[in-house]
């Protein structure tokens, strides 16, 4: 039988059931990215998507490295280069 002196101290932190917990993580690019990766599927051999600059929330630099991580998270192979007003992505054959 316990003793009625001792104390629990309360939790600091707000509890949720485990099976609410998110799984994934969906970072600030991920909109972008899996849009990209989407139209890259599609992609006819030969042809690259070409990225209006001025229409990314984030810097190109941004991007690239977003769209790089999860490249190598698909397993898939592509390739970047941009001018002052867009991003060409294409599919980097095997």
């Amino acid at each position: 039988m316990a003793s009625s002196s001792t104390k629990i101290a309360p939790m600091h932190f707000k509890t949720i059931v485990q099976a609410d917990v998110p799984l994934g993580r969906n970072g600030k690019h991920n909109l972008i990215v899996s849009t990209i990766l989407q139209d890259l599927s599609k992609l006819k051999d030969g042809a690259a998507l070409k990225v209006p600059l001025a229409d990314l929330a984030a810097s190109k630099e941004k991007l690239r490295s977003a769209l790089n991580r999860a490249t190598r998270k698909a397993g898939r192979r592509v390739a970047t280069a941009a001018d002052a007003d867009f991003l060409y992505i294409w599919n980097v054959s095997e």
